[in-house]
């Protein structure tokens, strides 16, 4: 179905690929650990929120 030279182009391609991003993920670690402290608790309410809604949801339904 694929020809060898597709086959490592991928192999190479998703090897390279992976490698840049582990490493600009550890360049902007420090960066995204200052820029971004309450995202955790944005992420705790929206989906407390999405819950209150589906209970919501439920009981009106019954």
């Amino acid at each position: 179905m694929f020809s060898t030279g597709q086959l490592i182009f991928t192999a190479l391609f998703v090897v390279v690929f992976i490698g840049v991003i582990v490493s600009t993920y550890k360049r902007d670690k420090k960066t995204h650990k200052k820029n971004y402290k309450g995202v955790k608790w944005v992420l705790i309410s929206f989906a407390t929120f999405i819950i209150i809604l589906f209970i919501i949801k439920h009981f009106l339904k019954n």
